[in-house]
């Protein structure tokens, strides 16, 4: 099970962590330009906090099991993101945007979360 958490984890981390630094580092006239239609909703403050959530997470995703301090922090970042990800499908879907994406992040984190908690405890 500790493989399949790594694998899950890694990939997840990858996806957020990227996620995270193109909102904190882009700004929102250039995030809507790129296609995230979603940004036009929000103020730039809460566009950047979005960002740094998921950066957080997929930080909290790795390294609390790699260190072996704390590894009860990653099933807990999981959750975390797998929150995140609701919001993130009811703006897509109030939107009347494709919500697959955010969808299939929900299912994969909430997946982490529960093995991560099997794996831990």
């Amino acid at each position: 099970m500790i493989i399949a958490l790594w694998i899950l984890n890694a990939l997840l981390a990858l996806v957020f962590i990227a996620a995270g630094i193109m909102k904190i580092a882009k700004s929102k006239p250039a995030l809507v330009e790129g296609g995230m239609g979603w940004a036009e909703d929000f103020a730039d403050p809460t566009i950047k906090l979005v960002g740094i959530a998921e950066l957080v997470g997929g930080i909290g995703l790795i390294l609390p099991l790699l260190t072996n301090i704390a590894p009860i922090l990653t099933p807990i970042a999981a959750t975390a993101l797998a929150v995140v990800m609701v919001g993130a499908t009811v703006v897509h879907v109030r939107r009347k945007e494709n919500a697959s994406r955010t969808v299939v992040l929900t299912v994969l984190s909430a997946a982490s979360a529960v093995l991560g908690f099997l794996v831990v405890l």
